[in-house]
This record gives C-alpha cells, sequence and structure tokens, in this order.
C-alpha cells in the first residue's frame, strides 16, 4: 500500500490517562497485547507508507518516555498545553513537511484496531470528493455515548454533537458516531484555527466544530463509515484497557 506524498498523519497522543491507572507513562504508553496502545497505530500508518518525516505524534505528559520508545520512527510536535483535540491537530500540523496538504488526524488511544485498509479507503474518499473535512463514523446498535453524527434529510454530515449536547431523544435514535478520525485539508485548517471558538461548557477547542464551520460556509464535507465498527474501540477506563488487552491478545 502506498499513498500520494502530500498526505501527512497527526496521531494525538499527549494525554496522562489518570482513569487507566498508567502512572508515570503517558496514556497511549499503556500497553495492550504486550505492546503500547499507540504502538499498533504507528505500525499501521507506517505499512501504508507514511515515512517518519510524514507521521508526527503529539505529545505531552511524559512526551521523553513516548520518543524514547518510538526514537526515530516518527515524528514529534510537542502540546505544552492540553486545549483540545484541534489545538492538538494544529501543534501537530506545524510539524508537518511544507509540501503535505491532506492531513490524517486520529486519537492514540481509540486506533489500535484500525485495518490499514480501512484508512487507505478513508483517505481515497478524503481526495475523490475534495472536500475540507472528512470524517470517519462507525455505527453501532447500542453506540456508546459519545459524539453524534448529524446527517440532514439527504444523508449529508452537518454537524457533530458533543455528548452534552445530545437531548434524550438523539441518544436513542442516532445510532451513528464520530470516531475522532479525521483528513483535512491542511491549508484551510490552519487558516481556521486561530479562529475557532471554544466548545461551550468545555473551554477546549474540540475538531468536531469545524463540520458545522464548512458546512455554515458551504464547503464540501464527507463522512465514511467503517465497514466494520469493530475496528474503532476507545480505551478510557481500566475495563476498556482490559477488554482492548483481550481483544488483541486472541488476534495473536
Amino acid at each position: 500500500m502506498s499513498l500520494p506524498v502530500n498526505i501527512g498523519a497527526v496521531v494525538l497522543a499527549a494525554g496522562k490517562g489518570a482513569r487507566l491507572h498508567c502512572g508515570d507513562r503517558p496514556k497511549v504508553l499503556c500497553e495492550i497485547g504486550g505492546q503500547p496502545i499507540v504502538a499498533y497505530t504507528a505500525a499501521t500508518l507506517a505499512r501504508l507508507g507514511f515515512t517518519p518525516d510524514r507521521l508526527v505524534l503529539v505529545v505531552g505528559f511524559q512526551h521523553e518516555k513516548v520518543r524514547e520508545h518510538f526514537s526515530d520512527r516518527v515524528g514529534y510536535a510537542h502540546q505544552t498545553e492540553q486545549l483540545g483535540t484541534a489545538h492538538a491537530a494544529f501543534t501537530g500540523m506545524r510539524a508537518l513537511p511544507p509540501e503535505v496538504a491532506e492531513v490524517l488526524v486520529m486519537g492514540g488511544d481509540d486506533s489500535a484496531f484500525y485495518k490499514a485498509e480501512s484508512l487507505e479507503r478513508l483517505v481515497a474518499e478524503h481526495l475523490r470528493s475534495g472536500a475540507l473535512v472528512t470524517v470517519l463514523t462507525a455505527e453501532f446498535d447500542t453506540p456508546p455515548l459519545i459524539c453524534r453524527v448529524i446527517r440532514d434529510a439527504a444523508g449529508n454530515c452537518v454537524a457533530l454533537r458533543e455528548k452534552e449536547h445530545l437531548s434524550a431523544a438523539e441518544q436513542k435514535t442516532i445510532k451513528e458516531i464520530n470516531t475522532g478520525t479525521y483528513c483535512l485539508n491542511r491549508a484551510w485548517f490552519e487558516k481556521l484555527f486561530p479562529t475557532m471558538q471554544p466548545l461551550v461548557g468545555l473551554g477546549e477547542y474540540g475538531l468536531n466544530t469545524v463540520v458545522e464551520v464548512a458546512v455554515a460556509a458551504g464547503s464540501r464535507v464527507n463522512a465514511v463509515k467503517l465497514e466494520n465498527p469493530q475496528e474503532w474501540f476507545g480505551v478510557n477506563t481500566p475495563e476498556e484497557l482490559a477488554e482492548a488487552d483481550r481483544r488483541k491478545r486472541m488476534a495473536n
């Protein structure tokens, strides 16, 4: 597999992971299947053809330990303050070479089960559509209580709504979630970020808001649904860490 040289990848890996009881390790270095969570993501991206100069890990808490693990196999951007996913994506983008025009952005704690083919399809759909934003989604019979995908009557993605802002009816009826994985047009996003407003009540700059901004401007937004929703698995609790570990060990 290979991707155009104007595609870069940014993996968000700056979090503490206090709820996982990671101790003095960053969240993404907690292990599943005998390897750090983010190691699977980095390996998948490398198989797709992302070279170290085009694969940036955004690091923060105990960043030295992430650098020690990966050495020169990836690039790095240091997020000194954790101000949300949009801020982290912006920080990572600035470390990519100037020729990178489109950027794949994903979390380092929920992407360990992605198949290379799924990410390749996401990038291909983004490039084919000419969208400024393409979001990867997943549909579950019983979705976790996280950001949901709002579509219009024609089926177009028009918003990504945080769990705090979902009505009870929306929680029951909307089965499609935002995985937190995006393809973004770099020039557009780097121009947009300094003007973004923080999420209401959260004080952070969230990537999910880019969809509504693009829609309001009349720009193209695309949404690609995972064919197998089980490829997305968020690790935010000790129970989820144990389940991710079990799945990886069964797959090995």
